[in-house]
């Protein structure tokens, strides 16, 4: 399956943002998975989201399906959704196309001087897994990878890929949380890890594509780009047949 990641900044235009699905979406890629946040920045620490809130039947999904059916791909993007708290919407990702899947973050990130719990809402525990081109895929979102209980609930669904829209803050380690936490989650459970941040100087950018055996495939550095790499379930197969450490757990 080819994958397209894209290492792009969103703006506080939500329309400017909706455009850019289109400019940046190609042809010919499978899925094509942009950061979180993407319909609208979080702006600075502590803004209200609450006027950036949108139903999955507003305008950024509708546009999400709208760019994935004329490019014949899925796209993925993070979006902040009405939910049933009006002051603190839900931090949600969309799936467009092929396939169609909503993930709401679980886990906000209340950490290194932030508190997202202030202005968002937390989703439900219900770990997300979805089938795109015969493909088990499970959503997580930044702050998520930090959890391994949640990778590891995606692999015990029957996730052989893990994709993370990010807007990972930059600062002092946080690139080498990043790589070592993406690469982590993909040697301790066998699957591929797909990570896709927004670009510096605000975030720390590095998205990455990381195969079952920890090995990374491609990468980009701070600032903004556009990166391709194909993932195949066989990879996953031959690394469970050498080291099946999901068949062996015992707790």
């Amino acid at each position: 399956m080819q994958v397209t990641l894209v290492q792009q900044a969103s703006t506080l235009d939500p329309a400017d943002n909706r455009a850019r699905l289109a400019e940046l979406t190609p042809e010919g890629s499978d899925l094509v998975v942009f950061p979180e946040a993407f319909a609208r920045d979080f702006g600075e620490p502590g803004s209200d989201l609450s006027a950036a809130a949108e139903p999955l039947d507003g305008p950024f999904a509708t546009e999400a399906a709208k760019v994935a059916a004329e490019r014949g791909t899925t796209v993925l993007a993070g979006m902040f959704e009405r939910g049933d708290d009006p002051a603190r919407p839900v931090n949600t990702l969309v799936l467009r196309g092929a396939a169609e899947a909503d993930y709401r973050k679980i886990h906000l990130y209340d950490s290194f001087g932030y508190r997202e719990s202030d202005t968002i809402s937390p989703g439900g525990l219900e770990p997300c897994v979805t089938t795109l081109h015969g493909f088990p895929l499970g959503l997580m979102t930044c702050y998520d990878l930090r959890f391994p209980e949640l990778p590891r609930a995606l692999a015990k669904r029957g996730a052989e890929a893990i994709v993370v829209p990010a807007a990972w803050v930059a600062g002092e380690r946080k690139v080498e949380h990043w790589r070592t936490l993406l690469r982590a989650r993909a040697i301790e459970n066998t699957v591929w890890v797909i990570g896709v941040g927004q670009p510096g100087p605000r975030y720390a950018g590095h998205s990455m594509v990381v195969a079952p055996d920890g090995d990374v495939v491609a990468e980009a550095q701070e600032d903004p780009t556009t990166l391709d790499a194909t993932i195949d379930r066989e990879a996953v197969a031959e690394v469970r047949r050498t080291n099946p450490s999901l068949d062996n757990r015992r707790m």
